[in-house]
């Protein structure tokens, strides 16, 4: 009798812990992988003012540079704005067009078909005598780093502010193919760009260091390079297959 009640004490023990265990630790809790879907914006970000620029289905608001339409040149694949790669050194690119932006903080998320060129520009100024964004807007460089057939200098490189600073990408490139998240911090105090988590490159807008690279010579042929200080976002289609996702901005 007495072995018998010892192993229903034996079997009931361990049900007997598991019924009191907590549910979860909070550990466990803090360990769970939070899954945010794309083109979305969390509680969070909505109260500190971000706004999608692109709900993963309709491109309204995009449009042609220049343009009235969003051109056929350009199409949504699967929750991504997609550049189709029929664009070249003039011509292809699209802008948001409902509102322009001075001081801000924009994220987004990329990829590159292989051999790729691409860019995010900012402080976009439309104009019949502008024949693309690059024209007048920064650019924030996006490009198959690892891939690109021909040698890169270093302000041509990822993440690199265009023929002004080079980005420093060790340890975070991705072969082209693969998503990218980026980051765009935009003030007139300072700037910053950011790849896959790492902050590339930092510097003061309107400086003396920035005015000397901005007139060194790359930009003679384009006068009116960095003048505007406010303007529209805007994407490029530079002959290369590009996607788009979780296109996100709040002004500062």
């Amino acid at each position: 009798m007495r072995s018998r009640i010892k192993l229903i004490w034996l079997f009931a023990l361990p049900l007997l812990v598991w019924a009191c265990s907590p549910e979860k630790t909070v550990e466990e809790e803090l360990d769970e992988e939070i899954i945010i879907l794309d083109n979305t914006l969390t509680e969070g970000e909505k109260a500190a003012g971000w706004m999608l620029l692109f709900d993963g289905e309709d491109p309204s608001g995009w449009r042609a540079f220049n343009g009235e339409h969003f051109p056929e040149s350009w199409t949504v694949e699967d929750g991504a704005l997609k550049a189709l790669g029929t664009g070249g050194d003039i011509g292809g690119d699209i802008v948001f067009a409902p509102m322009d932006f001075e001081e801000f903080e924009l994220e987004f998320t990329w990829k590159i078909a292989p051999g790729g060129n691409s860019g995010v520009f900012y402080h976009v100024v439309e104009d019949p005598k502008y024949k693309a964004p690059y024209e007048t807007g920064p650019e924030y460089q996006v490009i198959d780093q690892l891939g690109f057939p021909e040698e890169l200098e270093d302000w041509q490189s990822l993440a690199s502010d265009y023929g002004m600073y080079a980005g420093d990408i060790e340890g975070v490139v991705k072969p082209a193919g693969e998503w990218n998240t980026s980051k765009i911090f935009f003030s007139k105090d300072g700037a910053s760009y950011w790849l896959n988590g790492k902050k590339t490159l930092e510097f003061v807008p309107y400086s003396e260091d920035w005015k000397t690279r901005r007139n060194s010579g790359k930009w003679d042929d384009f006068p009116d390079y960095a003048i505007a200080r406010r303007g529209l976002i805007a994407l490029q289609d530079h002959g290369s297959e590009a996607w788009f996702k979780n296109i996100k901005i709040r002004s500062l």
